[in-house]
């Protein structure tokens, strides 16, 4: 009972405080074809020195596919933006274009309503470029993720909560010519909390959230087909 109250409040957090999606622990079924569409907002990341902080909308087409009952290969892809507030200097806003990802899932356990799962994800986004005065500034956020949650099926909901360690990096160009600065975050140990909410046999809603090395939220729902 003490796990079950921990993880709900912990599904709790991910509604109104932070998010990265590591998908949750459910996967897709052998052979069977997962998609949905997806919402992630990264409300702060903080850098390195004096790059100050970094923010990003995104949305995503999600496809995940099972190869096997255990193991699946999850893709993206869509659009989203950047922000970025250097503690000296004016504050950047590249307009959203494109993004995309790939991951996988392995369950390494899956008995008595609970289950184990770990995850690595990356997700790349190349918005806009933009001219301050006369000089162009580009960007990439660059995000790298592995996870490792732990759920418990309730039917009506399955509430999860895990660990993970992630790098979300900004690469930020000046003028073409110009050697990249890349931006390392500065916390890349991290909680996820969140939730799986059915909604029939074959759709559901994921809610997700990352607190620690950033705050962020993200929101999908899925279907198999």
């Amino acid at each position: 009972m003490i796990i079950i109250g921990a993880l709900g409040i912990a599904a709790g957090w991910a509604i109104g405080a932070a998010a990265a999606p590591a998908y949750g622990t459910r996967l897709p079924e052998k052979f069977r074809l997962v998609v949905g569409g997806q919402t992630h907002a990264v409300l702060n990341r903080d850098l390195e020195d004096a790059n100050g902080e970094m923010s990003s909308l995104q949305h995503f087409l999600l496809l995940s596919f099972g190869l096997t009952d255990w193991l699946s290969l999850d893709l993206k892809g869509g659009a989203g933006d950047i922000e970025q507030d250097p503690d000296n200097g004016n504050k950047i806003q590249y307009p959203a274009f494109v993004g995309g990802g790939y991951g996988f899932r392995v369950r390494l356990y899956n008995e008595d309503k609970i289950r184990a799962v770990f995850g690595f994800q990356h997700i790349s986004i190349h918005p806009y470029s933009v001219f301050i005065g006369n000089t162009k500034n580009k960007a990439v956020l660059d995000d790298w993720q592995f996870s490792l949650l732990g759920s418990y099926d309730l039917k009506w909901v399955t509430p999860y909560l895990g660990v993970k360690w992630s790098r979300m990096d900004n690469i930020h160009w000046v003028e073409d010519f110009r050697k990249r600065k890349q931006s390392d975050s500065k916390d890349v140990a991290g909680l996820v909390t969140g939730m799986d909410i059915p909604l029939g046999k074959r759709l559901w809603v994921n809610v997700e959230g990352q607190f620690l090395d950033t705050q962020a939220v993200a929101v999908s729902v899925n279907y198999q087909f």
